[in-house]
This record gives structure tokens, sequence and C-alpha cells, in this order.
């Protein structure tokens, strides 16, 4: 960066470390909620009387919501100002899960499940571009960004544990009314201590055109997975949803292309480094997302684990997590090129993943598992962190909320792929496998039993191996798109063009 623009730069806001803790408080809450009622479900199904028909949309709900405003949500931070999106935010999500934990039957169970996915939609773009526009020095960057990429990696596994636990010793519906107390001391800290720099906005008019065209292509696509995971690909809807998401999402991208004030500047998306951040991260969270899912059913139901337990399980992965973002990432971020720690970290993540491809009924826990989890943690935290802070820099100032939603939306278009295709290749393995033993597994007893498992564990595996090639492409990605040099070397120009995007950008240049 020129003296002239380091000058020119604001200073550091002194409470910016105060924010850092109730934004990573928000953070966690958001990731928390992804995996802690999945927990619950079973029992709110009981109570609420909702059909097995149903049951999918208390996570579809929120998923629809969440994905289809992503956008949406970036901009009016942009607009409105981050600190005003990030508090109305929280309040909305206490409320909605105030009306969850509250609720009587199923349609005011998706109703408060749609509202928290929308609210989460401000919260989570405003949490992060208020880290990309706060923290301006390289070294704190990497620090800060090294906690909330460890929260945004290992948050949905404390869910797990914090969800057996209410679960197991209080009830369901602990798991919506867990998220109020975090959500009021986040808003109350970060009211007071929060405060954005000055013009820092963007405050063009709202593209409209855009906001429904990315809203309904989102939703279509987010919900074309969703529902291959139950009705199949095949199915005309899910045929019909992919086809609407297409065109839809193509629309958006020929009028974002045309308007003057876009909901989502192309120069966001089309710069590589951003780019390769959003492509890869994505596919890696398609392995996670599947991996959280084969791995609580397999403790479960294969190893005979009770939901606090399975949390237990999963601590392994959560200290490799914070380990591999606070303590790898954050301390060579300022020393390496990112790609270095992207590439390399999905590898290790990839061998891990590995590791697990050779799941049997009767594996060991620490012999196996354990160390499998470790790598991926370690792994995943190592390449998340760079990735987290990548995302938003060099971006301009007007733009960092639109552009933290786009890593918000790879993540969680990410998840419901992961989520449909790994479920959709284990379940037509664990049909094949039983297909081929239908004579032992028509015997019944405990050798049945054991085929039954058997053909679950060989479904497990057969997804598996698909995750292990999907964390190759997103390292492979990384290495090959992102070719920006390390936090103050020379490298790309920040989005915008000539000298005024050097002027307006008060982060470290690429």
């Amino acid at each position: 960066m020129s003296k002239t623009a380091a000058s020119l730069a604001p200073a550091a806001d002194p409470s910016r470390w105060k924010a850092l803790v109730f934004i990573a408080l928000a953070q966690l809450m958001v990731v928390l909620d992804a995996t802690i009622v999945n927990i619950a479900l079973p029992s709110a199904q009981t109570d609420l009387g909702i059909s097995d028909g149903n049951r999918q949309w208390v996570i579809t709900a929120y998923a629809l919501a969440f994905g289809g405003l992503l956008l949406f949500g970036g901009r009016i931070a942009d607009k409105w100002g981050r600190k005003n999106a990030f508090v109305v935010g929280l309040i909305g999500f206490a409320l909605a899960s105030a009306l969850g934990g509250a609720a009587n039957g199923e349609a005011m169970m998706l109703g408060a499940r749609a509202l928290q996915g929308a609210f989460g939609a401000l919260l989570a773009p405003a949490a992060l571009s208020l880290l990309a526009v706060m923290f301006t020095d390289a070294k704190e960057r990497a620090k800060a960004f090294g906690i909330y990429g460890a929260i945004a990696g290992g948050g949905g596994a404390v869910g797990l544990i914090l969800g057996g636990f209410l679960t197991e010793y209080l009830n369901w519906r602990w798991t919506f009314f867990v998220n109020i107390p975090f959500a009021i001391v986040a808003a109350v800290g970060a009211w007071m201590v929060i405060r954005e720099p000055a013009g820092s906005r963007n405050r063009a008019p709202l593209d409209i055109p855009g906001v429904v065209l990315s809203t309904t292509g989102l939703v279509a696509l987010v919900y074309g997975f969703t529902r291959a995971e139950s009705a199949g690909w095949s199915d005309a809807l899910t045929v019909i949803m992919f086809v609407a998401s297409a065109l839809l999402l193509f629309a958006f991208v020929l009028v974002e292309a045309k308007v003057k004030s876009p909901l989502l500047p192309l120069r966001v998306l089309l710069e590589r480094n951003r780019g390769g951040v959003y492509l890869s991260l994505g596919l890696a969270v398609i392995s996670m997302f599947g991996l959280f899912l084969f791995l609580t059913y397999y403790l479960q139901v294969v190893k005979g684990f009770s939901p606090v337990k399975t949390g237990f399980a999963f601590l392994p992965m959560i200290a490799g997590m914070i380990t591999g973002s606070t303590q790898i990432g954050a301390r060579l971020m300022t020393r390496v090129p990112p790609r270095l720690l992207m590439g390399p970290g999905f590898l290790v993540a990839g061998l891990g993943m590995l590791l697990l491809t050779q799941l049997e009924v009767g594996s060991s826990y620490p012999a196996l598992i354990l160390p499998a989890q470790l790598l991926l943690g370690l792994g995943m935290g190592t390449a998340f962190m760079p990735a987290m802070s990548l995302a938003t820099h060099g971006v301009n100032p007007a733009d960092a909320g639109v552009a933290s939603a786009m890593v918000n939306t790879s993540q969680q278009v990410g998840g419901a792929i992961g989520t449909a295709l790994l479920n959709t290749i284990a379940a037509s393995a664990t049909t094949a496998y039983l297909t081929d033993h239908a004579a032992e597994a028509a015997a019944g007893g405990p050798a049945g039993q054991l085929i039954q498992a058997q053909a679950m564990v060989e479904g497990y595996a057969s997804a598996i191996w698909w995750a292990v090639g999907i964390l190759v492409a997103s390292s492979v990605i990384a290495l090959t798109l992102i070719n920006t040099g390390r936090p103050g070397v020379g490298g790309p120009v920040a989005s915008g063009s000539g000298e005024d995007a050097e002027l307006k950008v008060p982060v470290i240049a690429h």
C-alpha cells in the first residue's frame, strides 16, 4: 500500500477486540443453531405431532429462508449500517427462537424456523463484514479471523454436544431458548462497543429486481437439493426446481451486469481470489455436512452412543479446528500466501476423510475415528481461517456486506448439496449391499441385524470416498485460482479500479 493510502486509512478502532467478543458470540449462536435442532428433532416431532413427511421442514424452512435471503441481508447491512443490521438481526433471532421454544404445533414451529433463517440472513453477513472493516492491520486481522474461522468451522460440532445435553437432561424446547441469552448479551455488547468506520456504507438505491431474482433462485436451488434427498433426483418437482433455479440465477447475472446499483456487483464475484474462496469453501462444506450426518448416525445407530456421548465424540474435531485456525492459520497467514494454507489444509482434511473410508461395524473410536477427526479439524481450521479473511480482503468497504453474504451463501448451498448428494450416494450403496446379501438379511436375528448394520456402514464409506474426492478438488481450486501474496506484499488490486480503489480500501493490499 502506498504511503498516501496508508495515511488516509482510518485509525484502528480502540474497542475492536471487545467488539470481536460479541461478534464471535453471535456467530457461535447462528452456527450452533444449524446442528443443535437436529438432535432435538425426534423429541420435538413427537411432542408437536409433526408427521414423518413434514419433519424435514423443521430443517428446510430455516435453510430456505437463510440461504435465499443472504445476499439481500448482506446488501441491507451495507446500506443500513452493519451495526444496525447486526443488532436487529440478533433481536429478531432471539424473538424467533422464543417462538420456536414455545411452539404448540407444526405451523408455529415452521414459522419460527423460517423467521430464524430470515434474521440469520441479516445477522451473519453483518458479523463478518464488521470484522472486515474494523480490523485493518494484517497481524490483528489474522488473529481476529482465526477466532472467527474456528467458531465458523467448529460451532456445528459444539451444537451436537449442547443439543445432546439439553435434549437429554432438560427438553427439546431449550435448544431454542438457549439462543435468547446469547442474543441479548451480544446485542447489548455490540450496541455499546461497535463503532463502524465512517464512509463505509453503500447508500445506493436497492436493486429490487436483483433481490427478487436472487432470492427466488437461491430458494429454488436449496429446495431442489433438499427435495432430491427425500424424493429422488428424477422427481418432477426436483427437476423443475433445478431448472427454475438455473433460469432465475442466469437472469440475475444478466440484470446485475446492466443495472447501475447492483445487489451483487459482479466485480465482487469475478475477482479470481474471492471466486476461488467461494468455490473451494462451498465444495469443502459439502464434505463437512455429509460427515456430520454420517458420523452422527454411525455413532448413535451402529455403535449405540447416547446423544450426549455422540456430541462429546466430536470434541477432537473441534480441538483440531481451533488449533488449525488460531495456532496454524493465524500465525502463518502473514508469512505465506493464502493458497499455501488453504490447499494443504484441504488435503490434510481429505487425509482424515480417507481414514474414515475404512469404517466398519466394529471400528475402534480411539484407533480410527479420533485420529481422522483430528486431521479433519486441523485441515479445515487451517483452510477456513485464510478463506474467511480473503473473502472480504481488498473489497471496497461499501461492498463488504454483500461479499460476506457470498461466503455464507457458498456454505449454505454447499451444506444443502452435501446433505442431499452424499445421502443419496450412501442410500444407493446400502441398498446395493442389502440386495447382494438378501438371503442373509432375511434370516433375521443377530445375523440379520449385523447385515443391516454392515449395509449402513458400507453406504457411509461409499459416500465418504466421494467426500475425499471433493476435498481434493477444493485443494486444487484453491492452489490454482488463488494467486494473491501474503498480506503486505504486492498483488492484485482491490475491487474497483485504479488509485481510487486503493484509497477507498482500509485494509492491507494483497
